[in-house]
């Protein structure tokens, strides 16, 4: 299965699906505006898309924000550009590895990662660069499935991963690891699809007034309760 986490497998498979990508995505449409308002985007707000693929993403984010996009395959970030165009949106769009992006320290204000996490190889060191590169009290919102972070995955995640993983994907993530190495905390988490298997999470990256970040966690977390 280990052929199947390489940066060069990822870029033939996602460079295989980018032609159709957006039909078999329709289904996390409403899942993925949800997610994006949870992050409460603000004109002027610097947000980055990490694994940005084709750019569905663009459709939900308010107009204002400036929008940096990154993606390892080339042929997705082909199709973003054109999303963009289609939108009247300037997006910054670079082919970008997510564990080792070039941005400097505390570079944005929100990080979006939808279905990425599940798929990049290496996720902790991924998630430590989004630590890096959101300013302190900055936001992250991740739409992605993820196993319990206690005991064993599902008997049917252990059968289906390595299938999952041909496919460029994985069945077996957990979030509690991965939002620890980002030093990031959660704010609210919801279910998405499939009974939770699939969650939205808006998570803070914590700052030194810890009175100013306890407001900031109270007006997120009032926000992700009042969404359905």
């Amino acid at each position: 299965m280990r052929i199947f986490d390489t940066d060069i497998w990822h870029r033939i498979i996602y460079t295989i699906w980018a032609p159709v990508y957006n039909i078999l995505a329709r289904g996390f449409r409403k899942r993925r505006r949800r997610s994006v308002e949870s992050a409460g985007i603000e004109p002027g707000e610097r947000v980055l898309l990490v694994g940005a693929g084709t750019g569905l993403d663009l459709d939900f984010i308010p107009r204002g924000a400036q929008i940096t996009a990154i993606d390892i395959t080339p042929a997705m970030l082909l199709l973003l550009r054109r999303r963009a165009r289609r939108l009247g949106l300037a997006v910054d769009a670079r082919v970008m590895d997510g564990r080792a992006m070039s941005f400097p320290d505390g570079a944005f204000d929100v990080v979006i990662l939808h279905l990425i996490l599940s798929v990049i190889p290496e996720p902790v060191r991924c998630a430590k660069e989004v630590g890096r590169v959101l300013r302190k009290g900055g936001r992250a919102v991740i739409l992605d499935k993820f196993v319990p972070d206690e005991g064993k995955p599902p008997l049917f995640n252990r059968i289906m991963n390595p299938v999952a993983a041909f496919f460029g994907t994985r069945l077996d993530r957990r979030l509690g690891p991965l939002l620890a190495a980002a030093g990031l905390r959660i704010v609210c988490q919801k279910n998405a699809m499939m009974a939770g298997f699939f969650k939205i999470t808006c998570a803070r990256k914590s700052i030194l007034d810890t009175e100013e970040e306890a407001i900031m966690i109270l007006r997120c977390a009032a926000k992700c309760r009042s969404e359905p």
